[in-house]
């Protein structure tokens, strides 16, 4: 279950998403695929520091991310957490300086086929969203962020990205959800009312963004869905932040059920969910627990009891169970198995928890699966460590899924 050492700028959707193909590039020939999530942490205070800091090979977190990725090998892999750009320098910059470049001998990895989008974060709203009474800052942006871009999302794939038929959710608003869980102000009789009827026709349902990915694998293609919803944390009694995390994960549910997203569009102006049928796996930060921490109850069951998602196979790691342990704290109450935590957090509250996902959809079968969380003993556990963190509270978590007939030999 642990094999970490296995293994154009285009004209998607609007000018400012990009996808990168250079003619030619090899693709691995095997029918089996490794897909992997990581929030890498690679979020910067200011706008183009993340620029600045990969203009050169001596980042040492940005480091110490390429290495776990080297390390495990994915094939796609979708990086939360990693500040956007108009001019996609950043998502060269770092396969060039980081992740095409060896670090203490595992080898570079080269990801010819890249994407990246712009993200609801740091994008003024002109409203005051948080009912403060100063309209401004971060936490009045469409989706938190100090700048725009601020936390956006990265793809990198050894296969080929269907660029024209990428679709992008930036800008479905929440209200347009049916049965959305829009917050409450109990301090009046109306119910719902937290938000304007101004500021729900500005409001998106995505922090970031939803993005719809077709990676070609042989003669299949298999939808990449990738997403990275709010923390349900940092807001008050009305639980804002935990409504729209919540919405946020039923999006993709709604998206791959046949008919249950008959409401959908998105940026281009397509309605509707996913064709039935289609090969697709959910991948992302959720934010969420399926047992333990902040979000509503259900919130991750929406993606991970969706009949056609294989489940049976969790990835896990052996560094989970033996840091909740050492720790202790909030870790001792957790109901969740912590083989299966992604995430290092706060021993106070809310402690360790599963909130990183890969989830293949059937006829995709798991052949493998792991979260990249070595034993303290491990000479490998100096790229995850403790607080502060070398390079992300987050750890990598890939599963290997077999895709059926792809015309591929192994």
């Amino acid at each position: 279950m642990r094999k970490f050492l296995g293994w154009v700028l285009a004209s998607a959707l609007s000018l400012t998403t990009l996808s990168y193909a250079p003619a030619g590039a090899a693709v691995n020939s095997h029918a089996e695929a490794r897909f992997a999530t990581y929030n890498a942490s690679l979020n910067r205070r200011f706008s183009g520091e993340l620029i600045s800091n990969l203009s050169s090979p001596n980042d040492p977190q940005a480091a110490a991310v390429a290495e776990i990725i080297q390390r495990t090998r994915p094939d796609v892999v979708l990086i939360n957490e990693f500040d956007y750009d108009p001019d996609g320098t950043a998502l060269r910059l770092f396969q060039d300086n980081y992740l095409s470049v060896p670090h203490y001998g595992a080898d570079p990895i080269a990801y010819p086929y890249r994407y990246a989008a712009p993200s609801n974060t740091g994008i003024p709203s002109g409203f005051d969203l948080n009912n403060n009474g100063s309209v401004g800052g971060p936490d009045d942006a469409l989706g938190f962020g100090f700048f725009p871009g601020q936390f956006g999302m990265a793809l990198y794939s050894r296969y080929p990205i269907l660029e024209g038929d990428i679709r992008t959710f930036q800008s479905f608003l929440w209200k347009d959800m049916p049965g959305a869980l829009l917050p409450d102000d109990a301090s009046t009789a109306a119910p719902t009312d937290w938000y304007s009827a101004e500021e729900l026709a500005v409001l998106p349902l995505s922090s970031k963004s939803h993005w719809d990915i077709p990676i070609q694998i042989g003669r299949k293609v298999v939808h990449v869905l990738a997403a990275h919803p709010t923390p349900p944390v940092f807001d008050g009694a009305e639980d804002r932040n935990g409504r729209r995390n919540f919405d946020e994960i039923r999006f993709w549910a709604d998206y791959v059920t046949p008919h249950a997203g008959d409401y959908i569009y998105d940026d281009a102006g397509g309605t509707g969910g996913l064709e039935p049928g289609s090969r697709f796996v959910i991948m992302g930060d959720y934010n969420s627990d399926p047992f333990d921490g902040d979000s509503i109850p259900g919130a991750a069951q929406q993606i991970l009891e969706l009949p056609w998602v294989r489940t049976k196979v969790t990835p896990d790691s052996l560094g989970g169970p033996q840091q909740a342990e050492l720790q202790g704290g909030a870790n001792g109450n957790h109901i969740g198995d912590p083989s299966f935590d992604t995430a290092d957090f706060a021993d106070s509250a809310p402690g360790n928890l599963r909130v990183d996902y890969v989830l293949p959809s059937r006829p995709l079968k798991i052949t493998d699966a792991a979260v990249f969380w070595p034993l303290n003993s491990d000479p490998l556990f100096r790229l995850v460590g403790t607080f502060p963190f070398p390079s992300s509270d987050h750890k990598l978590v890939w599963v290997d899924v077999k895709v059926p007939g792809t015309g591929l030999g192994r």
